[in-house]
């Protein structure tokens, strides 16, 4: 070993040369296992032992059909690493790295731009050119000068990462747990951008899914007054209430129209104070025009499920009612310390997840068979 990884062998952390991941050599041919050497750190990254990587319901569509669906939209060059929310211990950092040691407990969040852009220089690294996500795919065809620098993602014992992109995590939280930051992010960082707060009744589209039960615990967290919540599954549904009985209501798509259900929730009928969007591509355009309509006066709609095609939307009407409709893709790393804090402080409570972990060399097995879940309960993580 040499350089870094021999400077973290002399802190008495065992660094291999090699590690074993899991690669894509072609588009929707299987993960392979295979020996690959450890990555290297530039002098402002950090090596982490990869403990639990997150798999999503999304996992199988970005291996199989992504160069078809968004060839706009880069994979990381094949063959690669893939593998989105890596959560596990620093085991070495960078000469420039100093409030980062080996042994702490992190999450890596896995957005990556250039960093070096006027939206990079201002704070706003989600809409650098170049942005992102590690081990996932890109949002243009700049992002493959990012994967130039970063390229594997956390299907492999060990992932180097830029020190920014480091979340400390609490003692009581578990990598597993940790392992879902990522779409929990997703919705805590839309409830940030609808400035949700105790005089709020917010509606959540999908509410039951991956996405969606974020919003419903960090909502609470935020202190919402209410949350409405739809999905088509009311068992699912039910238990999403039983969450908070007293401020969470529930409303199966299957029942009628959404926005005539959420004006009853509000005061005068007024409409919510935002609306929060999580149905997936694969969702008809009902449920979200439907949600648009049940903004009140100067409400905030989110979209965070890429609900994909044309959609109609009266656009006179949002200038008239002072309306704002956003796109969110993801979140910082800041917002991710702050969820991770809220969990460590016992606002947020991650222990309803029901994680189904697998062993790296059962990868495939695992992303085919995900379909098969306890709605966005089901926490699907790998253990490199």
């Amino acid at each position: 070993m040499t350089g870094l990884l021999a400077e973290a062998a002399n802190g008495h952390v065992e660094v291999p040369d090699m590690m074993t991941a899991a690669r894509m050599h072609e588009v929707g041919g299987p993960l392979i296992l295979e020996r690959v050497p450890t990555p290297t750190l530039g002098s402002m990254d950090v090596l982490v032992r990869v403990r639990s990587c997150g798999i999503v319901p999304n996992l199988g569509n970005i291996l199989a059909n992504w160069t078809t669906w968004f060839p706009h939209m880069p994979l990381p060059p094949l063959p690669a690493i893939f593998g989105l929310d890596p959560a596990g211990e620093v085991v070495a950092v960078g000469t420039h790295v100093h409030r980062i040691r080996p042994g702490d407990r992190v999450y890596v969040n896995p957005g990556r731009s250039c960093g070096s852009c006027r939206h990079c220089r201002r704070g706003d690294g989600l809409s650098c050119q170049h942005y992102a996500f590690q081990g996932y795919f890109g949002f243009s065809e700049h992002a493959l000068q990012t994967y130039g620098d970063y390229a594997s993602g956390g299907m492999g014992e060990y992932i180097a990462a830029p020190a920014s992109s480091i979340v400390q995590l609490p003692d009581c939280m578990s990598f597993d747990q940790a392992a879902r930051l990522g779409y929990m992010g997703t919705g805590y960082s839309a409830l940030k951008k609808a400035h949700v707060g105790p005089t709020d009744t917010i509606l959540v589209n999908g509410i039951s899914g991956t996405l969606g039960i974020a919003c419903a615990l960090f909502g609470l967290a935020m202190g919402a007054k209410k949350i409405l919540g739809t999905a088509r599954d009311r068992a699912l549904l039910d238990e999403i209430k039983a969450l908070s009985p007293g401020r969470i209501e529930t409303f199966s798509i299957h029942d009628g129209p959404i926005d005539d259900w959420a004006r009853t929730h509000t005061e005068c009928g007024e409409g919510v104070d935002a609306f929060i969007d999580c149905n997936g591509p694969g969702a008809g355009h009902d449920a979200f025009l439907q949600g648009i309509a049940a903004l009140r006066r100067g409400g905030i709609a989110i979209n965070i499920g890429a609900v994909m095609g044309p959609v109609p939307i009266d656009v006179h009407t949002m200038m008239d009612r002072n309306q704002h409709l956003h796109g969110s893709a993801w979140f910082t790393t800041h917002e991710g310390q702050e969820m991770a804090d809220m969990v460590g402080a016992g606002i947020v409570d991650f222990s309803i997840l029901e994680t189904q972990a697998t062993p790296l060399a059962d990868v495939n097995q695992a992303i085919s068979g995900i379909g098969q879940r306890h709605g966005g309960f089901s926490n699907f993580t790998i253990h490199p």
